[in-house]
């Protein structure tokens, strides 16, 4: 079999305004980034939502992802594909890469086998520039807020209360806790400071919400930077930011249109990680492909107990969208190891692990059926999996939730792989409107939406806080914020807040170790166990094996 990269560039590509044309975006509404990559002007996405009933959205997410791999995005691609070749006008909505994970421990993140989006050199590097324009944003404020306090501190900020970290598209634990202002007076004040990375920044979750330019401004200019002496929060419009920091995500706010493998249409845009952000796409590009599309595919970051969560009850909230249905894929590789195998051992046929993993699935399969969407069980099949292993999955799932079991194999055959998929779901969504809900209201308490979520997703007893935090959770009550949704970050390995309980862990307590202010983006994150927002590199990374081999990118896929 060859590699991705090796398939990708075998393929021929057609010209993204042919791309753009099959789903009725004329060419002069696209800006070319070279000859198979363009943004869409917005006003095109305007037109065509008089034109047509929107499609049908569909959301692709997973179990707890291990090291043998679940194959998220890969489903997502070849979903998409297979829904295109059965008849259906289908788009898929994916988020960019990010760089400190190309070249940390996880490589390229395009899909992989027959089921890629391409050009995937491209897309997995600088691709249209909105990671560095929204780094640029970020940074900008930080650099004014500083400057503020330099030039006689009009706003009264107290430099032991800025919230504002500056940020990095890299993962880099030596910035994580810094000191600023050193060298002398010319240098401004000295302060801790640190910095996450780029996909946790305000910016990234409110670029990704917002549902355009506009609307994108006005919530930067809500972002809370520090606070006074008096407790008093001062945002990026007290200190008059949010115009220039538009200014700066001008272009980046426009979708970029790219194509799988196949030649379908795939929007691609922005990145938010979802173990220490909302982990969606964006939705400006989400609606433009619901304007133009019979159906859309996207996926949200990491499990269910993550992405989905949050693409429910944060994106669908806030963005007004009704999901129809909802994919979950997992492996038996992937369930073996939540089983208790090692990962030197998944090749061999393992039954009794393999019952004992299913917990994992079960549980994720029981979560999305609180929300009110039908759902449907992917298996990405790898070729070690015995018919013995998917049968036991099969029948497992049937006799708790009469749902069937779809095994799929798009990365070794594409959409072709996944046309069973893709009926699955046609099938699903045509039985009836699914009757959409979100897990909590608007007026529940801020701990109370917390502890929900902890005791119906995670399946935790309950959620704890020391003192200072419960505090702060009154104090954003008290300020207003109350009717936000909940953003929590946690590891994306386990349910619990132990990256080392895998399966379906019971008897737990998941402990909030801090809560942070996202007014801008318009939700309130709550931090969980030992969650990093600026990431470290593994022992080995990837970088170590990037490199440039006769004009050709090696090691990043």
């Amino acid at each position: 079999m060859r590699s991705d990269i090796e398939i990708a560039r075998a393929a021929k590509l057609k010209p993204i305004a042919e791309i753009g044309a099959a789903i009725g975006i004329p060419e002069d509404a696209l800006q070319p980034y070279g000859r198979f990559i363009a943004k869409v002007e917005p006003d095109v996405l305007d037109r065509a939502a008089a034109e047509r009933p929107q499609g049908k959205l569909i959301l692709v997410t997973a179990i707890n992802p291990t090291p043998a791999g679940e194959g998220k995005t890969t489903t997502t691609v070849g979903l998409g594909d297979a829904l295109n070749r059965i008849g259906q006008k289908a788009i898929i909505c994916l988020r960019e890469p990010s760089l400190g994970p190309c070249f940390g421990m996880k490589g390229g993140a395009a899909g992989g086998g027959f089921a890629q989006v391409v050009p995937i050199d491209a897309i997995n590097l600088h691709f249209t520039g909105d990671f560095h324009a929204i780094t640029s944003a970020h940074n900008l404020l930080a650099a004014m807020l500083d400057n503020h306090m330099y030039w006689g501190n009009a706003l009264g900020i107290d430099a032991r209360r800025v919230a504002w970290k500056r940020v990095l598209d890299m993962n880099d634990r030596a910035l994580r806790e810094i000191v600023v202002g050193l060298g002398g007076a010319s240098n401004g004040f000295p302060r801790e400071d640190g910095f996450d990375i780029t996909v946790a920044s305000e910016v990234m979750a409110a670029f990704c919400l917002a549902s355009g330019l506009e609307d994108l401004e006005a919530r930067i200019g809500r972002m809370v930077v520090a606070h006074t002496g008096a407790k008093k929060p001062v945002t990026a419009a007290d200190l008059k930011a949010e115009g220039a920091m538009a200014v700066l995500l001008k272009e980046a706010i426009k979708p970029n249109l790219v194509q799988t493998l196949e030649g379908s249409p795939a929007f691609v845009h922005g990145g938010p990680f979802a173990n220490i952000a909302h982990g969606c796409n964006s939705v400006v590009a989400t609606k433009a492909a619901l304007r133009l599309a019979d159906y859309v595919v996207t996926e949200a970051g990491f499990g269910a107990d993550l992405g989905a969560e949050k693409f429910f009850d944060i994106k669908c909230r806030k963005a007004g969208l009704k999901p129809a249905a909802a994919v979950v894929v997992a492996t038996v590789r992937a369930l073996k190891m939540h089983g208790g195998v090692a990962k030197d051992a998944l090749g061999a046929e393992n039954l009794p692990a393999l019952k004992a993993g299913i917990a994992n699935l079960a549980r994720h399969i029981a979560n999305l059926h609180k929300f009110g969407v039908p759902v449907v069980v992917a298996i990405n099949r790898f070729t070690a999996d015995t018919e013995a292993e998917l049968e036991l999955v099969r029948r497992s799932v049937a006799e708790r939730f009469g749902l069937r079991v779809v095994v799929c194999d798009h990365w070794a055959r594409g959409g072709a792989g996944a046309e069973a998929l893709a009926q699955a779901v046609t099938e699903v969504t045509s039985a009836g409107e699914a009757q959409f809900q979100l897990l909590y209201p608007d007026e529940m308490t801020l701990w109370d939406k917390t502890r929900v979520i902890a005791r119906e997703i995670y399946g935790a007893d309950d959620v704890a806080a020391d003192a200072a935090v419960r505090a702060k959770f009154a104090a954003l009550e008290a300020a207003g914020y109350g009717a936000l949704p909940i953003c929590v970050a946690k590891t994306q390995y386990s349910f619990s807040d132990d990256p080392s309980r895998l399966g379906a862990p019971t008897g737990f307590e998941v402990i909030v170790r801090d809560v942070r202010l996202r007014a801008g983006a318009g939700f309130v994150v709550a931090l969980m166990g030992d969650i990093r927002t600026m990431p470290g590199l593994p022992r080995s990374p990837s970088a170590e094996r990037i490199r440039i081999v006769d004009g050709e990118i090696e090691g990043l896929f």
